[in-house]
């Protein structure tokens, strides 16, 4: 018996099945896209509510109209620039499927490695505290919060609309060692120490060409200042008070600013720096620990 999703009978001329949809696809976006044919298959097992994995062996089924008004319509939407996470309202994110909508960045497999870092100073059969910087659509502290359940996670963002969608990302996933809070970076955790900060603030520079391919994210968590490093000095400069002894910071930063960003832990009195390179083996993040004299913590 056939899927109701799929019409595979009374063939018309006119007519679409899954593999010429996936053709068509792909020729559509060949222009617009950096993974074309990817992109039609993920955005055609949206509309189908099927796994990516699936289309192959659906490739003869014809599809019902209303499915290819809606395919097409999300490949004309593709093509203005329209990412396809928001096309699709999912991510995938460290395993993790995540809601994302425009209210969020779409978070990027680079910034796995900002995961990656932060679990090498966080204990598995401890307790600890995490802050999470610019949380978003809560991709990294969910990350975080999955891997080490004993840790106590907080994730922070200036956005009321990012927070919702954190928020729905963590009862989804059953997190309940997470709890997100609205404010700017530290303003939102007064008084309050952590073992590890990390944060992914906005780092492009105001005038920055790459804005034109992002014009569909939300500026407010891309954009910081004429070098991009507003952002990143802000949180280097205050951070020193939300830290535990010997607690790290843990920064995500553009591929160019690791040595700016060296330069202002160093200011800080930040020791141990040092910058991690992303798959591309691009310089993506930068860490440093802060143990002050006791007499400063008083």
């Amino acid at each position: 018996m056939s899927s109701p999703n799929f019409i595979v009978a009374n063939r018309s001329a006119d007519a679409s099945t899954v593999a010429s949809a996936l053709r068509q696809g792909g020729r559509a976006l060949s222009m617009h896209s950096g993974s074309p044919q990817l992109d039609a298959e993920v955005l055609l097992s949206s509309v189908l509510g099927i796994e990516r994995a699936a289309l192959i062996a659906r490739g003869s089924d014809l599809l019902a109209d209303h499915e290819l008004r809606l395919y097409r319509d999300l490949l004309e939407q593709r093509k203005r620039g329209m990412p396809v996470a928001y096309l699709t309202g999912r991510r995938e994110f460290w395993s993790l499927p995540l809601k994302v909508t425009p209210a969020v960045l779409v978070p990027r497999p680079e910034t796995e490695l900002l995961v990656e870092v932060a679990l090498q100073h966080l204990p598995k059969s401890a307790e600890c505290a995490v802050l999470d910087l610019g949380t978003g659509s809560g991709a990294v502290a969910l990350a975080i919060a999955s891997e080490r359940p004993l840790a106590r996670v907080v994730g922070v963002d200036v956005s009321p609309g990012a927070l919702g969608i954190a928020r729905d990302n963590a009862r989804a996933l059953a997190r309940p060692n997470v709890a997100f809070r609205l404010g700017s970076w530290f303003d939102a955790v007064p008084g309050e120490v952590f073992d590890v900060v990390v944060a992914n603030p906005p780092y492009v520079a105001e005038h920055d060409p790459a804005l034109a391919a992002l014009a569909a994210e939300p500026e407010l968590a891309l954009v910081a200042g004429p070098a991009g490093l507003d952002a990143l000095a802000a949180i280097i400069a205050a951070a020193p008070r939300h830290l535990q002894r010997g607690g790290w910071l843990l920064l995500e930063h553009g591929s160019t600013q690791e040595h700016e960003v060296a330069k202002l832990l160093k200011r800080s009195g930040f020791a141990g720096i040092e910058c991690h390179c992303d798959y591309s083996g691009l310089p993506r993040v930068t860490r440093g620990t802060f143990s002050p004299p006791l007499k400063e913590r008083s």
